[in-house]
């Protein structure tokens, strides 16, 4: 019987279609990074609209899986110019702290200080710096785990502290993303 009414419900309710994991796709800022999906029932943007958002990041990536917080930040770029938001009006900044500051490391700076292996962040690195997202690692993390400005990636800035960059993207007018 419970089965009846399962099949009932669905038939007379039938459900909008949800995305899937292959509805996915990268683009069309950041190719090969930051997947979105469309959501063409999702609130219309305005056409004025302009977001300034910093990310805040102190987890390292695990193995050979890219940085989350890079990787979101690449979704943000690419679902909001999707859903016809202007890249130029898309200011970003991911602060980073932690772990996460060797992903933040050039090959060979990787390499030294994780048995030989490639940094997975590299081309995400570049591809966000290319598009101005600014990469700021902190100072005092970077003294603490003993990281010199040569160490880093092209692109990757170096601040006094997560403390202090975040208080001036703030005092610049960008919001913290909590995700």
């Amino acid at each position: 019987m419970r089965h009846i009414c399962l099949l009932a419900c669905m038939i007379l309710f039938p459900v909008a279609a949800l995305a899937g994991p292959s509805d996915f796709q990268t683009g069309p800022v950041i190719d090969g990074f930051g997947p979105k999906a469309v959501v063409a029932e999702a609130q219309t943007l305005p056409d004025d609209i302009s977001f300034k958002v910093a990310f805040d990041t102190a987890k390292a990536s695990e193995g050979d899986a890219l940085n989350r917080t890079l990787e979101s930040a690449a979704r943000f770029l690419n679902m909001h110019a999707a859903a016809g938001v202007d890249p130029e009006n898309i200011r970003l900044a991911v602060v980073t702290h932690g772990g996460a500051a060797f992903d933040m490391l050039h090959a060979e700076a990787y390499a030294d200080r994780h048995e030989g292996r490639t940094n997975p962040n590299v081309a995400l690195i570049a591809a966000l710096t290319d598009r101005n997202v600014r990469i700021i690692l902190c100072g005092q993390t970077a003294a603490y785990r003993d990281i010199a400005k040569d160490d880093l990636l092209p692109g990757v800035e170096l601040a006094l502290s997560a403390m202090t960059a975040h208080a001036q993207l703030q005092q610049d007018g960008y919001t913290l993303n909590p995700f």
